[in-house]
């Protein structure tokens, strides 16, 4: 989510990143000081502070962020009886960004239904090793109840397959698994395996700014094109 929306904003779009996930990876790998923040996407959610009261502008080059922190992890709890209240949040952010992306947690929550009730389209990250093909079957198990009972226009936008390595068979094998079953659907670029992409969050920069000519940085710029072709 971060390196793909860095990418979106130096290719000149500009793109609101909301960090969803109470571990708030998006916020500190994007070098935001949790410590400081006064009021995160937590109090959007439960506490009616307007979104654009969160927003920390300009991150990186066209990127503003929702952050996250800890407070979050409460939320799943107290959004019980709340599955469009981020979606309510976002609705007047619709035609300021080009793009708005939306961070989920690992799990299959409330925080990540509120999401795709949010969403327009679902762009499905897959790590190319087995484990990850049986996360992907229950994560459509929940979209499909989302999308027919919450949110009709919910769809796949693309599937992405991550930490490949060209160099062992398993994600040879994953990646073609993945392209017989999506087809087209999936992005055309892999996102590889690399030192530099794992090191970059710990520097508090997208892969655009840590290693700009780097394998990882090229590779999610290609990424970036293909989601601006996919309008």
């Amino acid at each position: 989510a971060i390196n793909l929306a860095a990418a979106l904003g130096e290719m000149g779009k500009q793109v609101l990143l909301i960090d969803l996930d109470p571990q708030g990876n998006c916020s500190s790998g994007l070098g935001i000081e949790k410590g400081l923040i006064q009021q995160c996407i937590y109090d959007v959610l439960l506490n009616d502070a307007p979104l654009e009261d969160v927003i920390i502008p300009d991150v990186a080059e066209g990127l503003d962020v929702a952050p996250a922190t800890i407070n979050l992890a409460g939320a799943e709890v107290e959004l019980v009886s709340e599955m469009a209240r981020l979606k309510d949040a976002i609705g007047s952010m619709r035609g300021k960004y080009d793009f708005v992306i939306i961070d989920c947690p690992p799990a299959l929550g409330l925080l990540t239904v509120n999401a795709m009730v949010a969403a327009d389209k679902l762009l499905i990250p897959i790590q190319c090793e087995f484990y990850a093909l049986e996360g992907v079957t229950k994560l459509l198990e929940s979209m499909k109840r989302v999308k027919s009972r919450l949110n009709p226009s919910l769809d796949i936008y693309g599937i992405l397959l991550t930490m490949y390595d060209s160099r062992t068979i398993l994600s040879k094998q994953v990646a073609d698994e993945v392209r017989e079953y999506f087809g087209r659907l999936v992005f055309s670029t892999p996102i590889p395996r690399t030192v530099k992409l794992s090191e970059a969050p710990s520097f508090g920069q997208p892969i655009t700014q840590y290693d700009p000519k780097g394998r990882g940085s090229l590779s999610y710029i290609e990424l970036a094109k293909e989601v601006i072709a996919r309008g």
